[in-house]
């Protein structure tokens, strides 16, 4: 009885805040190695660093005793923006996941395939992600065509929507089917220069394939740029990195919501 007392003691001390604080820094450091040994060209490796130089922080206040150090008005401010901070990334990641699982309605007169990463070597996973679920739709339904998107980033050797285009092909597309935008540079000009080259009307119903947990935000901006039927299209994520991805829209909402 008395070793059990004792091993139930040791794990609460365990799974104490401050040892939770730590274990999550440590997590956090070495997912930002592994996002950064990607190389996708992004600095969102950079969030995995703050996180834990922030709970890192947590855990040497704990620590070393320091919170009865912090004047009371500054302890109360930093819990109010944490419990805000938390709040709002809460309601981004719901959000998120609203659109997560969409198929996309049959039927579409057009589909938008947001642009990302070309490499030497053809598109990157998540653009392949992208224009796979892209081309099961065409090949579900023949008289919708689709507008691949993005321009040429420094570290490009093609812009994203000729790309686009010449993996749609070799994968049987017809090339009367597609439509190339090459000059834009974030998700907002991918759709606002999409839509200028379909100039839809309320009537049309429109399609926007891009992966699962950046599914919402495309599909938030596309009903800002016109008033035909908008329907989400999620292409697969790679497991490992939706945290990371998840992590990183919730700033692409809170930049784009206004």
């Amino acid at each position: 009885m008395g070793n059990s007392i004792a091993n139930i003691t040791k794990k609460k001390r365990f799974l104490s805040l401050k040892n939770i604080y730590l274990i999550i820094s440590v997590l956090s450091f070495l997912y930002s190695i592994a996002v950064y040994m990607v190389g996708s060209g992004t600095y969102s490796f950079v969030i995995w660093i703050a996180a834990a130089l922030f709970f890192g922080f947590l855990f040497v206040m704990d620590q070393k005793k320091l919170w009865s150090r912090v004047p009371k008005a500054v302890r109360y401010a930093f819990r109010t923006v944490v419990v805000a901070g938390v709040l709002v990334f809460t309601i981004c990641q719901v959000c998120i996941l609203t659109a997560f699982f969409s198929k996309g309605a049959p039927g579409a007169d057009y589909i938008i395939v947001l642009g990302a990463q070309m490499r030497s070597s053809g598109p990157s996973i998540i653009y392949k992600y992208r224009l796979n679920s892209a081309i099961e739709y065409l090949r579900n339904n023949p008289d919708t065509k689709v507008v691949v998107t993005g321009g040429q980033g420094s570290n490009e050797p093609i812009s994203e929507g000729e790309g686009g285009k010449i993996y749609l092909m070799e994968k049987e597309i017809s090339e009367d089917r597609i439509i190339v935008e090459s000059t834009s540079l974030d998700t907002d000009e991918n759709i606002v220069n999409a839509m200028k080259l379909i100039n839809p009307d309320k009537d049309m119903t429109i399609g926007i394939v891009t992966n699962n947990f950046h599914l919402f935000r495309g599909m938030m901006l596309a009903r800002r740029h016109t008033d035909a039927e908008i329907t989400g299209i999620a292409a697969f994520t790679e497991y490992q990195f939706l945290p990371n991805n998840m992590v990183r829209e919730t700033f692409g909402i809170l930049k784009d919501i206004y």
